[in-house]
């Protein structure tokens, strides 16, 4: 099976999907921040959205970029996974 980091490496291979990718990579990053950080805590977005105090379905557009989250939903979702929420601004690489 997979894993998500293999499955990326394989899709973004497709020049028509990178473009598209590239487009979004901000949500993406986000979206591939959460994933990881429940997989790490080995949990379910059950158990995560009971931590965070809401349902499981809002879990599931959290980590689907269905859904802008707030910077309080970010620290509930970081405090549930046991993880700390950081923002960095980066300069963009010009190319």
């Amino acid at each position: 099976m997979k894993n998500l980091d293999d499955l990326k490496r394989e899709l973004l291979g497709n020049p028509e999907i990178r473009s598209e990718y590239e487009a979004f990579a901000d949500e993406f990053s986000i979206v591939e921040t959460l994933i990881k950080a429940r997989s790490h805590a080995n949990m379910t977005q059950e158990q995560v959205a009971e931590k965070m105090q809401t349902s499981q379905s809002y879990v599931a557009k959290l980590e689907s970029g269905r859904v802008n989250p707030s910077m309080k939903a970010l620290q509930r979702y970081a405090a549930a996974t046991g993880t700390r929420l950081q923002i960095s601004l980066e300069h963009k690489v010009t190319r």
